[in-house]
């Protein structure tokens, strides 16, 4: 049934969307492996539709977003919510520079006299530390982020949180509804120019993304808006299911009505379901182990994925050799992310939550 909640005293805390979170994360890690074994063929990719996962991010963050300000963005301001979104999101934005710049400089399956411009990975490095798109290095593919282009996502997820910030909080029901109807529109007809939603992620493509934020950012909002929380007892298990659907759905030539269809109807199901179940125990730590993990593998993996392409098409490796590198790769990046979190993202935004607290105790006193 879906239940309309009324104000409680009790903080609510979503398990569920945490775990799926975590979730999308690992899929497009391992996504992003098969992209380069699969070279262009996403019909015999078994995660043919992986890249959607960037769409359900935008759909969490909306829902996520409208249950974390829209009763408090007032109060505190519009600057203390950029500070915070800052202080959440922007570590992990320097960590994947880095760790983009040297895997760049040091890849040794590419050659360095070829391309490689001192003044150009300099701009490009800048760029990527304040999260202006530089697409102009080689060996990237018109990546707008070429250390590391998973930014491109928090780049867009930046220009929704400044669209909610000046607009989307004052904005009415009725009115979001409006704007999530235009915005489907929208993203149906860019996923039927390109024939499908990958794109975005590069200069060639990047308005493709404006749809694809735009939607899937309201959807979420709008779920927590209107309360549209799917009270069920499935746990982990059903949301869990409709997520992998989508990923492993067999993806087809110019299956953009499939992938609009599911962008638009069952990412925000998803959503609702996962908002609506509960998981205890051994689970529950799971999920938000794998939510707390999600962002630094996000924003930490891409590094290894572009050597590994590298690798493979100078020396193309094949059968059990493959598996095995591929394997351990992504065990590598789950170890990797894992130290991340522990002893760089988590205790960096805890030092920066402190000192901004202090200041600000300190200009109230």
């Amino acid at each position: 049934m879906l239940n309309v909640q009324q104000p409680t005293t009790k903080k609510e805390y979503y398990d569920v969307l945490d775990g799926l979170r975590g979730t999308a994360a690992i899929v497009i890690l391992i996504f992003h492996y098969l992209e380069m074994t699969y070279p262009d063929d996403y019909v015999n990719n078994p995660l043919g539709h992986g890249f959607l996962a960037v769409d359900f991010f935008f759909c969490l963050s909306g829902f996520v977003i409208g249950f974390a300000y829209d009763n408090r963005i007032r109060t505190i301001g519009m600057k203390q919510f950029f500070i915070n979104r800052l202080i959440r999101l922007h570590p992990m934005v320097v960590m994947g520079t880095w760790i983009g710049l040297i895997g760049y400089i040091f890849d040794p399956f590419v050659d360095k006299t070829e391309g490689f411009n001192g003044l150009l990975i300099l701009l490009a490095a800048t760029g990527s530390l304040f999260l202006i798109p530089t697409p102009f290095l080689p060996y990237r593919w018109n990546a707008l982020f070429p250390f590391n282009s998973p930014s491109w996502s928090l780049f867009f997820e930046y220009l929704a949180n400044l669209l909610y910030a000046v607009l989307l909080c004052r904005t009415g029901k009725r009115l979001l509804l409006l704007l999530a109807v235009i915005s489907a529109g929208w993203l149906t007809f860019i996923s039927y120019r390109s024939g499908w939603l990958i794109n975005g992620w590069d200069s060639l493509t990047w308005s493709d993304a404006l749809p694809r934020v735009c939607f899937s950012f309201i959807a979420g909002l709008l779920i927590f808006r209107y309360k549209i929380i799917w009270k069920n007892k499935s746990g982990f298990i059903l949301p869990l299911l409709l997520l992998m659907g989508v990923f492993i759905f067999p993806h087809y030539e110019k299956d953009w009505y499939t992938e609009a269809f599911m962008v638009i109807f069952i990412f925000p199901l998803i959503v609702s379901v996962g908002s609506g179940a509960q998981v205890k125990g051994w689970l529950r730590k799971l999920c938000l182990f794998i939510g707390r993990l999600s962002y630094p593998l996000y924003m930490s993996h891409i590094t290894t994925v572009w050597i590994f392409g590298n690798y493979y098409t100078k020396y193309n490796p094949t059968g059990t050799k493959l598996y095995l590198i591929v394997c351990g790769l992504i065990i590598f990046n789950l170890i990797f992310a894992c130290l991340i979190m522990k002893f760089y993202d988590e205790p960096v935004r805890k030092w920066l939550t402190a000192k901004m607290k202090a200041r600000r105790n300190s200009c109230a006193s």
